[in-house]
């Protein structure tokens, strides 16, 4: 974790955006344990990508992180939302519609990131880049969804030229949502095989579980 957190420093003052990093745990697939780790080990927020595994943990942690979901978010489970901190895939109208109805019926401001899908890949969600705009003016007419920044993810192994291809289209998209009234201060990108250029690119949210626990057998 020392180590992590010391790349993370030195990718931070070689980018040059001057920028806080959040390191949100990436815990799927590992047990609660894996939680309690992390907590031990002076980080306050984890990741979890499916509600019913994260609300598994959540009856069985008692340490106080901030739940981060960070896969896709089904609009059946809208209603499950206020239990995180941070909805980091909010990728179409429809589930904003559903969780807007879910947040003023329990009378509470969801936090979350518009999902950007910068790289056009097929296999991946997210909005167009093309669609950024049109999908933030929209988000003006949900007040119960306060858009806090852009979420993407770059394509797998891909090379350093890509990677910043990708991640710069996303500080360019946060960018696009400010310009629609949004506060959008917050860019989560970056994983265990990228999180150092995704700093250098201006990440301030950084989703990481290989690089802290290890790959699961």
């Amino acid at each position: 974790m020392t180590e992590v957190r010391a790349r993370i420093a030195a990718a931070c003052a070689r980018g040059g955006h001057g920028q806080q990093v959040t390191l949100i745990a990436v815990t799927k697939t590992h047990g609660p344990e894996a939680v309690e780790a992390a907590w031990n080990a002076g980080v306050t927020d984890v990741g979890e990508n499916r509600v019913q595994e994260a609300e598994a943990k959540m009856a069985q942690v008692t340490v106080p992180v901030k739940w981060h979901l960070i896969g896709h978010l089904q609009r059946n489970k809208a209603r499950s939302a206020r239990q995180f901190a941070l909805i980091h895939g909010l990728d179409s109208e429809r589930l904003a519609r559903a969780l807007h109805t879910e947040a003023v019926k329990e009378g509470v401001t969801l936090d979350v990131l518009m999902q950007v899908n910068v790289s056009g890949e097929a296999s991946k969600s997210g909005v167009p880049t093309a669609g950024v705009a049109a999908f933030a003016d929209y988000l003006q007419t949900l007040p119960a969804l306060r858009v806090r920044g852009v979420m993407t993810m770059a394509p797998f192994d891909a090379d350093e030229r890509t990677l910043r291809s990708v991640f710069s289209g996303a500080r360019g998209a946060r960018e696009l949502v400010r310009s629609a009234g949004h506060a959008a201060e917050w860019l989560s990108m970056g994983m265990s095989g990228d999180y150092e250029v995704a700093v250098e690119e201006g990440a301030t949210h950084v989703r990481l579980g290989t690089v802290l626990f290890g790959s699961r057998t």
